[in-house]
């Protein structure tokens, strides 16, 4: 929000009318301030996922932008102001950009005076960012076939290239973008088909799917040969997320899940490059992470989700693999943010007390991240070892004197019981 201006209106009717905008501008943001302060600090059944907590926000940043723009159109000032700040704050642009140079030279490039040619002093330099939009075309490929004049039936002719699908319409680029708005942009194929049809392609929804199902089967020796990588790793990280799954006949939706594994050692000067590798399941279950793990053998880095324990001792029954589990502290940070959250505007003593000792933790693991395993073994036993003994010895002290029921006691059971554990910093 900028300031006022700094000379106000001397017209009394014009003055009405800039208190009056100006008090449409308070009444307009106080309402976008009240959503957002329920989104945040509401009651639970009130509360707006992320998502609709960012919506809040564009809301109140674009009442604040058409204000600003009404108020430009009325005072030069006002407007000048606010573009000498923009262009101060709005930082450079990224130079493998192409650049596309337009020169707009004065219509008269004579002197006015004498009339002789002017010669450039100096030029004034903008930059503005541009887009041009999704531009589908079209690839004639065209193999023409030669034929000696001398030479009965010698017909020579450059061999048809390979296509991902087989007499299919789509270049590899279209299906590759096809797939990346589905899954990473979150854009559903009916309404892919929808835009491609403001561009006069009638390709149905149906025709898309084919083509992600295909490319799909293509990429699925890239996914056993990612799968074995990660699981010749000595330690992975492994969660499950509940997605949303159309459950055809009932019109309505169930729960599947994806599960994840994934390895990044670069903070801590791996040899092995990162990678992560996604499995969908119809459950949770520790049926599903078996299947995925098979054969693993090494450190679980997971949450306290009873199923990885199931997982573990099968392992161990069947005799496949000596499997062990780290347990998240991140995992157990969040609930503690959580619970400092909801407790908002209040105090949660508790539960700041304890991020404070988690971040110390953090502060020694910082100061570790690219060193060798044994550098890091030593630094920890040295430094770290000693706060976390304290860190349970005061969970332990508070879990005592709290009631049994509360939130806060069930997150401090969480992290005991979990405690005799390795763990891992993440």
């Amino acid at each position: 929000m900028s300031d006022l201006p700094d000379e106000l209106p001397s017209n009394p009717r014009e003055l009405r009318a800039f208190a009056a905008a100006l008090l449409e501008r308070c009444a307009k943001l106080e309402r976008l301030l009240k959503r957002a302060k329920d989104a945040r600090f509401g009651r639970s059944s009130e509360k707006l996922d992320d998502d609709q907590l960012q919506l809040v926000l564009e809301d109140i940043d674009q009442a604040v932008a058409a204000l600003e723009a009404a108020e430009d159109r009325t005072s030069a000032i006002m407007c000048e102001k606010r573009a000498s700040a923009r262009r101060a704050n709005r930082g450079n642009l990224p130079e493998h950009l192409p650049r596309i140079v337009e020169t707009l030279m004065p219509v008269e490039t004579c002197c006015p005076r004498c009339e002789s040619a002017l010669h450039e002093i100096g030029v004034d330099e903008s930059q503005r960012l541009d887009v041009v939009p999704a531009q589908y075309r079209v690839i004639v490929t065209r193999r023409p076939k030669l034929a000696c004049r001398s030479c009965f039936g010698v017909v020579i002719q450059h061999p048809a290239p390979e296509r991902l699908i087989k007499g299919g319409l789509p270049t590899e680029r279209l299906v590759a973008h096809v797939i990346d708005a589905k899954y990473h942009w979150h854009l559903p194929l009916y309404r892919q088909a929808q835009m491609m049809g403001t561009h006069g392609l009638a390709i149905d929804r149906s025709t898309l799917a084919f083509w992600v199902g295909y490319a799909a089967q293509e990429l699925k020796p890239l996914w056993y040969h990612l799968r074995e990588s990660l699981l010749a790793s000595s330690k992975l990280c492994v969660d499950e997320t509940p997605a949303p799954v159309l459950d055809p006949g009932r019109g309505k939706t169930k729960t599947g899940y994806f599960w994840a594994l994934s390895r990044d050692d670069r903070p801590w000067a791996g040899p092995d490059p990162p990678g992560v590798l996604y499995s969908y399941a119809p459950g949770r279950g520790a049926v599903h992470g078996l299947k995925l793990l098979e054969n693993y053998r090494g450190i679980i880095h997971c949450d306290g989700y009873e199923a990885y324990k199931t997982m573990t001792n099968a392992a161990r029954a069947d005799a496949l693999a000596d499997v062990k589990l780290a347990f998240c502290w991140s995992h157990l940070r969040r609930q503690f943010v959580e619970l400092e959250r909801e407790a908002a505007p209040a105090p949660a003593p508790v539960a700041h007390e304890a991020l404070q000792r988690i971040a110390q933790l953090y502060a020694i693991e910082k100061t570790l991240r690219g060193r060798s395993a044994d550098e890091r073994r030593a630094g920890r036993q040295a430094h770290a070892r000693a706060l976390a003994e304290a860190l349970k010895r005061w969970f332990e002290a508070e879990l005592g004197r709290l009631s049994q029921k509360s939130e806060t006691a069930v997150v401090l059971r969480y992290a005991l019981r979990h405690w005799e554990r390795p763990h891992a910093l993440s």
